[in-house]
C-alpha cells in the first residue's frame, strides 16, 4: 500500500481493497503458524517414542552388565561401577529435563497441564518464565548440567571418533544471530520467545540426545569386559623362563602357564611327574651341573562340560659358568669431565687376567679399580671385558653406558655452625647469623649430594640489596670473592633481613661455565 500523501489520495474502494490484503495476508500468517505448531507436536510424539526405545535398551544393557557382574565379580566389578555411575547419572539429568517439560506445560495449560497433550502450544510466555527467569536461573543451571554431564560421558566413551560425536550432540556452544547485541546464550537461544511446544520439543530432543550418550557409553563399558575375556580356538602349553642361560649357583626361574587361560580358574600343573604348588605356575629350583637340561610335564585344565584337558610340555635350561660383571660406582652414568670409578671383576678369574677396554673415551686402572674418562657428550661409551681363560683371551661381556654433562652445581657459603665446623649454607628457608656472613669472604658453588662430589669455581656473581623504599641495590663480585661495597652492604643489614645472590656463573671440572640457580639469603 502506498505511503505518505498517496494515501489521501486514494478512493473508497481502493482503500478497501488495501485493507482486504493486509487481514488476508495475517489470516495466511496464521494458518502458517499453526502448521508449524502441529508439526512440532508430531515431532515432539516420535522423539518421546524414540526416548521410550533408547531407555529400555539402556536398561537391557546395564541389566546385562549387572548379569556380568554377578557371574563374575572379580573382573567385571570395576567395569559395572563405571556402568552403574553412567547410568545413575544419565537417569538423573534426564528426569530433571522431564521436570522442565512439565513445569513449562503447567505455565501453558495450568495446573493438570500434559507435555505430551499440550493445548496452548503457541504460548511465547511460558518457556521465558520457567527458563529464563533471572531469580531462578533454571536455564543457566541446565546448561550448567549438561556441560558437567558432557564432559563426564565423554570420560566414558574410549573412541576418539564417538567420543567427539557426542561432545559435539551435546554442546551448549552457540553463535549469535547477525546483530544481536549484548551476551546470547544456549538457553536464550532455546527458550527466549519460544512457543511452549517448541521449547518441550527442544527439551525432549535433549533428552534423545542423553540417551544415545548413555548408549555408546555403556557399548564401551561392556566392550572392554568382553576384551578381558580371552577367546581363542587352540589352547597351547609354554613355559616362560626368566632366562635361558645360568650361572652356576644361581636359580632358575620359570612360568608353566597355559595361553589365553583364565587367571581367575587356574590349572593344574606337573613337571617330571610331580605337582607343582604354585598357584601362579613358578617354577623354580637351583640347578646343579654345567650344561643343557630338558625337563617336562604337562596341564590339566577343567573344561566347561566337566571334562578335563591335558596339555603336554617340555622345555630345556642351560648352566654356565659365571659371566663378567660390569657395575659403575655412581649411576648408570658416566659423566664428561670427571673421573667415573667403574668396579669391573670376572668370577672365579684373578683380577690381573682381567682386561677391559672403552669406546668414547680413556679407560685406566688403577690396581682394582677402573676409572671411566668418556669423551662426547651425548654419545654412548661401551666397555668391553676379556679374560685370560685356558691359556687364550676370551670376550666375557660388554656393557654401554650414556655419557652425559655434569648437573649444574649449587650455591653455598662455608660458614661456621655453633660447634665451630664449616658447613655450606645453601639458602633461605635457613637462616644465618650476621658474624657467620661477615666471616664468608666468598661464594662457592659444588655438587655435594652423596651421589657426585664435585667442586666448581665460581667466577662472578651479584648481590641484591633492598633499602628502606624497596629499591634494589645491585653489587658486582670481585670474581668469587665479596667486593668491598658488597661487604659494606653487609654491615648494614638488620637482624632478620634478607638479600639476593643472583646472575652466578660458575666453571666446571669439564671446562664448561654455565649460569646456576640463585640463592637468597637469611639473617637470623
Amino acid at each position: 500500500m502506498a505511503g505518505g500523501n498517496n494515501v489521501a489520495r486514494m478512493s473508497p474502494r481502493q482503500r478497501m481493497i488495501n485493507l482486504m490484503y493486509i487481514v488476508l495476508t495475517a489470516m495466511l500468517a496464521l494458518n502458517v503458524s499453526s502448521d508449524v505448531l502441529n508439526g512440532f507436536s508430531q515431532v515432539q510424539e516420535g522423539l518421546h517414542r524414540t526416548n521410550t526405545n533408547m531407555s529400555s535398551k539402556n536398561d537391557i544393557q546395564f541389566r546385562y552388565l549387572s548379569d556380568l557382574n554377578a557371574s563374575n565379580p572379580t573382573k567385571v566389578g570395576p567395569w559395572f561401577k563405571k556402568g552403574m555411575e553412567v547410568h545413575e547419572t544419565s537417569d538423573r539429568i534426564f528426569n530433571e529435563i522431564e521436570a522442565l517439560k512439565v513445569e513449562i506445560a503447567r505455565q501453558a495449560d495450568g495446573p493438570k497441564a500434559d507435555p505430551l497433550n499440550l493445548v496452548n502450544q503457541d504460548d511465547l510466555e511460558a518457556a521465558s518464565v520457567v527458563m529464563l527467569n533471572p531469580t531462578s536461573g533454571k536455564g543457566k543451571t541446565l546448561r550448567g548440567k549438561v556441560d558437567a554431564y558432557r564432559a563426564f560421558i565423554g570420560s566414558q566413551i574410549a573412541d576418539p571418533e564417538k567420543r567427539k560425536a557426542v561432545n559435539e550432540m551435546l554442546s551448549t556452544t552457540v553463535k549469535a544471530p547477525a546483530g544481536t547485541v549484548g551476551p546470547y546464550t544456549w538457553e536464550t537461544k532455546m527458550f527466549d520467545n519460544m512457543p511452549a511446544i517448541a521449547a518441550i520439543t527442544l527439551l525432549t530432543k535433549l533428552q534423545n540426545d542423553i540417551r544415545q550418550a548413555e548408549n555408546e557409553a555403556l557399548s564401551n563399558i561392556i566392550t572392554n569386559v568382553d576384551i578381558g575375556d580371552v577367546r581363542v580356538n587352540e589352547l597351547n602349553a609354554y613355559v616362560i623362563p626368566n632366562s635361558n642361560m645360568i650361572i652356576r649357583g644361581g636359580k632358575y626361574s620359570a612360568h608353566i602357564v597355559l595361553a589365553a587361560i583364565d587367571t581367575t580358574q587356574r590349572p593344574t600343573i606337573y613337571v617330571n611327574g610331580s605337582k607343582l604348588n604354585n598357584p601362579k605356575g613358578l617354577y623354580e629350583f637351583v640347578p646343579g651341573a654345567i650344561g643343557t637340561h630338558d625337563f617336562s610335564g604337562y596341564i590339566e585344565v577343567a573344561r566347561g562340560d566337566g571334562s578335563v584337558d591335558k596339555r603336554p610340555f617340555k622345555s630345556s635350561y642351560t648352566v654356565i659358568e659365571p659371566m663378567a660383571t660390569i657395575s659403575p660406582t655412581m649411576m648408570n652414568v658416566l659423566y664428561a669431565g670427571i673421573n667415573n670409578p667403574i668396579s669391573i671383576s670376572v668370577p672365579g678369574v684373578p683380577m690381573n687376567a682381567v682386561q677391559a677396554t672403552m669406546t668414547n673415551g680413556t679407560l685406566t686402572r688403577n690396581g682394582d679399580v677402573w676409572v671411566a674418562h668418556p669423551g662426547k657428550v651425548g654419545t654412548e661409551a661401551v666397555i668391553s671385558v676379556s679374560a685370560q681363560l685356558e691359556g687364550r683371551t676370551q670376550q666375557v661381556g660388554s656393557m654401554t653406558f650414556r655419557v652425559r654433562k655434569l648437573p649444574d652445581p649449587t650455591p653455598y657459603l662455608a660458614v661456621r655452625d655453633g660447634n665451630g665446623n664449616i658447613t655450606h649454607y645453601k639458602g633461605m628457608p635457613r637462616r644465618i647469623s650476621k658474624a657467620a656472613l661477615m666471616a664468608a669472604d666468598r661464594l662457592g658453588a659444588a655438587l655435594d649430594d652423596d651421589l657426585l662430589n664435585v667442586n666448581y669455581s665460581v667466577v662472578s656473581f651479584s648481590t641484591y640489596f633492598y633499602d628502606s623504599m624497596g629499591n634494589a641495590i645491585p653489587e658486582v663480585s670481585n670474581g668469587a670473592s665479596f667486593s668491598s661495597r658488597q661487604k659494606e652492604q653487609f654491615k648494614r643489614l638488620k637482624p632478620g633481613k634478607t638479600f639476593f645472590i643472583t646472575n652466578v656463573k660458575a666453571k666446571g671440572p669439564d671446562g664448561i661455565t654455565r649460569d646456576i640457580s640463585p640463592m637468597e639469603v637469611g639473617l637470623n
